[in-house]
């Protein structure tokens, strides 16, 4: 059976890296979380003082992501792989409300776009490899034989993202994440360097009414379809 590429974009909190993990086990591929990636940048930039809530020093971020070493581990008592910033385990870290609150805006700069991109390209060249993010089958793989455009209203997303923040024991309001998800939403799609845009060839998957096991389901079939035509 040919190996293929599978590109996951869509907006925040509707599960992309949930489905792309998902798929990744069941088809023995491997998995990248691109989000996790940005994130772990933004981790970086907060801990050298080059990003805040009303502060960006783009100039001195770029000089130093010679500085930023990425890599994944995977852990086989989770079933999935961990980010790794310069050596360190920051897969927690990366997932706080205050992060999603500036990766936005480090997902923004074309110079860590292009070093990133060009990080994701090398680890997908053999194909057998589910990725998901914002530009995926837009600009990193634009020839994968199965994209996926995902979507949910945004209050759904943002019940999501609080439940998990929730259960991580991380003290946050719903207001607070609704806002957050819609901010997000603006950036996402309003940046120069990259939007995040519907690959014209992709297939759009709207879960606000899925569950999870029916989502899988769904996309399983349309691999089935790529692998085997």
């Amino acid at each position: 059976m040919k190996k293929i590429t599978i590109a996951i974009d869509g907006f925040s909190s509707t599960g992309k890296s949930t489905l792309a993990k998902q798929l990744a086990k069941h088809l023995g591929y491997v998995y990248v979380d691109t989000g996790a990636m940005y994130r772990a940048v933004t981790v970086f930039a907060m801990k050298h003082n080059y990003i805040s809530e009303d502060h960006l020093d783009k100039k001195k971020l770029v000089d130093s992501m010679p500085e930023v070493h990425l890599h994944f581990e995977f852990n086989p008592e989770l079933g999935f792989a961990e980010m790794f910033l310069n050596g360190k385990n920051v897969e927690t870290e990366i997932r706080t409300l205050e992060v999603s609150r500036l990766v936005s805006k480090i997902a923004e700069i074309s110079e860590v776009r292009s070093r990133l991109v060009e990080q994701q390209q090398k680890m997908g060249k053999n194909k057998a490899v589910v990725m998901d993010g914002r530009d995926i089958g837009t600009v990193v793989f634009p020839h994968a034989e199965l994209k996926i455009f995902m979507t949910a209203s945004p209050h759904t997303r943002a019940q999501r993202r609080y439940d998990e923040l929730l259960e991580l024991g991380q003290q946050v309001t719903f207001q607070d994440v609704l806002q957050n998800v819609n901010e997000r939403d603006y950036m996402d799609t309003h940046r120069e360097d990259s939007p995040l845009v519907k690959a014209s060839d992709a297939v759009e998957l709207d879960n606000s009414g899925l569950t999870k096991k029916e989502q899988f389901q769904l996309v399983l079939s349309l691999v089935t379809e790529r692998v085997t035509a």
